[in-house]
């Protein structure tokens, strides 16, 4: 990039498109800033016949009018290199984009699944918690006390035909 030059500013022609863009309380701020520490960045200008035409800097420029200033700092680039400033940023590439959504909404997702099975796991402790709680305290007539068993048990048989009795009157097998 070549190094930076003085032009005269009246020579600088500035496009109606671009002077559209003009925000009249940034070239206040960047008047105040020129005064104290003069133009650090320089405008970009290209050739065209008997004058230059502005391509970045409009700002800066209009704020050396501004000041009174008869000239700028600016570098002269090519018309080709001009164009190529001016043109759009090139659109995004749908592809991306979707892979990008996709691979978002899969993330989503799978915060949503821990997150359930966080909570799943989390009230399922809780009430089997409860479940063996409840189990130790209350007896069949819901009443709250010591344990007491669902059936009453007979003693335990004493002899092997006691207990083969005992099971064919319960109908299991022996």
């Amino acid at each position: 990039m070549p190094a930076p030059e003085s032009f005269p500013i009246d020579k600088i022609h500035v496009p109606d498109r671009k002077r559209k863009a003009l925000k009249p309380e940034a070239v206040e701020e960047l008047a105040e800033s020129i005064l104290e520490a003069g133009q650090r960045e320089p405008i970009l200008i290209r050739r065209e016949k008997d004058h230059f035409v502005l391509v970045e800097g409009l700002h800066r420029l209009e704020a050396c009018k501004a000041l009174g200033e008869p000239a700028i700092k600016g570098r002269l680039i090519s018309a080709e290199e001009a164009r190529l400033r001016e043109l759009p940023p090139p659109p995004p590439d749908p592809e991306r984009e979707k892979m990008e959504r996709l691979r978002k909404l899969r993330l989503e997702k799978e915060e949503a699944e821990k997150l359930a099975a966080a909570a799943r796991g989390g009230s399922a402790a809780h009430a089997a918690t409860r479940a063996r709680g409840s189990a130790d305290t209350t007896s069949r007539t819901g009443r709250a006390g010591a344990a007491k068993p669902a059936r009453a048990a007979a003693a335990a048989p004493k002899t092997l035909s006691d207990g083969i009795k005992q099971q064919e009157r319960s109908g299991g097998r022996y």
